[in-house]
């Protein structure tokens, strides 16, 4: 169950405008934050990831499921559920046997999977895993939102970043 500062934070983010992604980013947060105090664990940084993602749909973000074929059908089918649960279009059954089950299994799962080093290695994925297209046309877009002084100030960071590393 999240927490009611965390549902008041993904509210500000909505009425601010923000992504969906980034709304449901303060539950991946909350979860994160878990793992670290000790409250349970998670198998992967992925699972603690998903974890937060489903607690999101649940609390009404607007994030739809992922399509047929980019996750396990289990997957797809779970975020499904969840995301009408948050929409209102279904009445969750509530299950005490299967929840405090769950938690007892997530209690003896491994709590590095939250630290700073397997994030990083988990975005680091993430990002190789983005195809050049998907970067340059991610590139295009920020050249044409910046305007010429952004861009000036970009390509004035980018040349600071290279003599630095040089």
């Amino acid at each position: 169950m999240p927490d009611k500062k965390t549902i008041e934070k993904a509210r500000k983010d909505k009425r601010e405008g923000k992504s969906p992604s980034t709304q449901a980013g303060e539950f991946v947060h909350e979860e994160i934050d878990k793992i670290r105090k000790g409250e349970h664990g998670a198998r992967s940084t992925q699972q603690a990831i998903a974890i937060g993602l489903s607690e999101a749909r649940r609390a009404g973000v607007d994030l739809p499921p992922p399509k047929k074929g980019k996750v396990k059908e289990s997957t797809r089918k779970s975020a499904e559920y969840a995301y009408e649960a948050g929409q209102g279009e279904r009445k969750p059954k509530r299950r005490p046997r299967v929840s405090k089950a769950v938690s007892k299994v997530l209690e003896h799962e491994p709590k590095n999977t939250a630290s700073h080093e397997a994030l990083s290695q988990q975005a680091k994925r993430a990002a190789s895993r983005r195809t050049a297209e998907e970067r340059s046309a991610a590139a295009e877009k920020a050249a044409q939102t910046k305007g010429a002084r952004g861009r000036k100030a970009a390509a004035q960071k980018a040349a600071r970043t290279r003599a630095h590393h040089a």
